[in-house]
């Protein structure tokens, strides 16, 4: 049900799927990922369109395109511990690792030619997304499959303000289908499948180059309520009339995609770039997840709203390149990702933890026009150690193991 993504949305966002915190996937280019996304103020290419409009302005005018792929790993989570029986209550031992992941994810990147004070350009990426799979009785009762994704078409135009400032700006528009499942038999059994209609926010750039060889730069993105229907089927059984009653019904739930706010700085050194990013991301808008189903005994009895209260998170983000010749650049990032999910409500659908990410790559060019490039990411998550009580997310335990393997390949291309 298109419900379902919402709540598969919701409930997952970042494997951050695993590259960021909670659902969030901030590396959506070459550069970006060679970086540990510390690519912003010194954004340089066609994917300036995305990470800062502001900066297509400063851009040599001609027209630029990278087209690429991710491939992402998101190896076997841990959990070791107990978990409370959804109908005791009770806890009971839960030991269990899900299934590992693999993804391969394009985007695009366009900035087209202009004037001495307008360019424009148009990108089209996954911002947010995950997939969790267990495959253990009690963590089945929840979060038996948890897979979200989340595209973006971001147009945006870019105004040289002077010399030294520009800004830029674009609207975003955002899709999102996802697939839930959870089971505890006999007492219910639940998939949900769907997706969202369009929703639209903005995104907002500012670049200042206070002088030759230093650029810095603010950005933030709107906040956009991602509405999912669709259906969901399965049962549910009544202990007290024993019996089993079919599921099949239609509902809805609202999920936020969350505010961003960026401050960076770039500087050059004869060959080199170093960057160095703080972002804030605003999760404390997520207040409760509410699916609410068309059927009234199934939302009474399923669609019970579920306390979220994330927190706003910090990250801070260094990265290099540095061109070793004509050819060849090569990057190096490094990163420290908060998470947004406080103790209390952290469960088996999307665990997360505090992470640091490393980034290596390098950019070839092949011809004068035509580059190509390769880079590899790693995040490492610590472990996290999880005690709510029964009637809440009943999980006493410690997940561990919570790691990311990326890998891009890109063609870049100029005319």
């Amino acid at each position: 049900m298109r419900k379902n993504t919402a709540l598969g949305l919701v409930v997952l966002m970042t494997a951050g799927t695993a590259f960021g915190a909670a659902y969030k996937i901030p590396e959506q280019s070459q550069r970006s990922m060679g970086t540990a996304a510390a690519y912003f103020a010194g954004a340089d290419y066609a994917d300036a369109n995305y990470y800062n409009p502001a900066n297509m302005s400063w851009l040599e005018n001609t027209t630029m395109i990278e087209f690429g792929f991710r491939y992402i790993n998101l190896p076997s989570i841990k959990f070791e511990g107990k978990a409370a029986d959804p109908v005791t209550k009770s806890f009971q031992i839960a030991n269990a690792e899900t299934k590992e992941e693999h993804f391969v994810i394009p985007y695009f990147h366009m900035v087209f030619k202009g004037n001495e004070r307008i360019r424009w350009g148009v990108s089209l990426v996954t911002p947010g997304g995950l997939s969790k799979r267990w495959t253990a009785v009690k963590q089945k009762a929840t979060a038996e499959e948890f897979t979200l994704k989340v595209f973006e078409l971001n147009p945006a135009v870019s105004i040289k303000i002077s010399e030294k400032f520009s800004i830029g700006g674009g609207i975003r528009a955002i899709y999102a289908s996802g697939k839930i499942k959870y089971r505890y038999e006999p007492a219910y059994k639940i998939n949900m499948d769907g997706d969202s209609e369009y929703k639209f926010g903005y995104n907002l750039s500012a670049t200042l180059k206070p002088a030759q060889n230093l650029t810095i730069s603010t950005a933030y993105r709107s906040k956009i309520n991602i509405k999912v229907e669709g259906d969901a089927s399965g049962y549910l059984y009544d202990p007290v009339t024993k019996t089993t009653y079919p599921v099949a019904t239609g509902g809805n739930v609202i999920v936020p995609l969350p505010a961003e706010w960026k401050v960076g700085a770039a500087y050059r050194w004869k060959k080199t770039i170093f960057e160095l990013t703080y972002e804030k991301t605003f999760w404390s808008s997520y207040k409760k997840l509410d699916i609410q189903f068309d059927n009234s005994t199934i939302d009474n009895t399923l669609g019970k709203p579920k306390d979220k209260y994330w927190n706003d998170s910090e990250t801070v983000r260094f990265g290099v390149r540095h061109s070793f010749n004509e050819k060849f650049t090569g990057m190096f990032g490094i990163a420290y990702d908060e998470t947004p999910i406080p103790q209390r409500t952290l469960g088996f659908e999307l665990p997360d933890s505090y992470a640091w990410m490393f980034s290596i790559g390098g950019i070839y060019n092949i011809t004068k026009n035509l580059e190509a490039g390769l880079s590899y990411l790693y995040v490492t998550k610590f472990e996290r150690n999880v005690h709510t009580p029964p009637n809440e997310n009943g999980i006493d335990g410690k997940f561990s193991d919570l790691a990311a393997h990326l890998i891009n390949v890109s063609v870049g291309y100029r005319f």
